[in-house]
């Protein structure tokens, strides 16, 4: 990734979650993936997808709370009442993650009993051509 893709990843996952803290930077131990930091925080990582011809990038984050509590938990980490969590239909293991109308991303239970999640957000090369 260059410095220009990571700008353009930074500004998308800001007004994703209109959160302007978040920060991309180049992963120190593989330069094919991202650190997403938030704060002091690291949040996720960011890896490059160049299969099938078209580049394309997976942001994923590890949320370490219970399925009740999901959205209370994300509106307070990136201070955004905007973000909405949304059933599947026929999917119990998962949600949605939206912004208003607008679909942001899978979440999806990391074991059987929902003790923990994980946001997967797939970023097309278009969705970063206006940044």
């Amino acid at each position: 990734m260059d410095k220009s893709e990571l700008r353009k990843l930074q500004e998308f996952l800001r007004n994703a979650f209109g959160a302007t803290g978040i920060k991309v930077g180049l992963d120190p131990k593989d330069t094919e993936q991202a650190v997403v930091t938030f704060g002091e925080r690291q949040i996720g990582q960011i890896i490059v997808d160049d299969e099938d011809g078209d580049r394309s990038f997976s942001f994923s984050m590890k949320i370490p709370v219970e399925r009740p509590v999901l959205q209370e938990y994300l509106r307070r980490l990136f201070d955004n009442e905007d973000l909405k969590i949304v059933a599947r239909m026929k999917k119990n293991d998962s949600v949605e993650l939206n912004r208003g109308d607008d679909f942001l991303g899978v979440i999806s239970a990391d074991d059987p009993k929902g003790k923990s999640y994980t946001l997967q957000m797939a970023i097309l090369d278009f969705d970063l051509e206006d940044l």
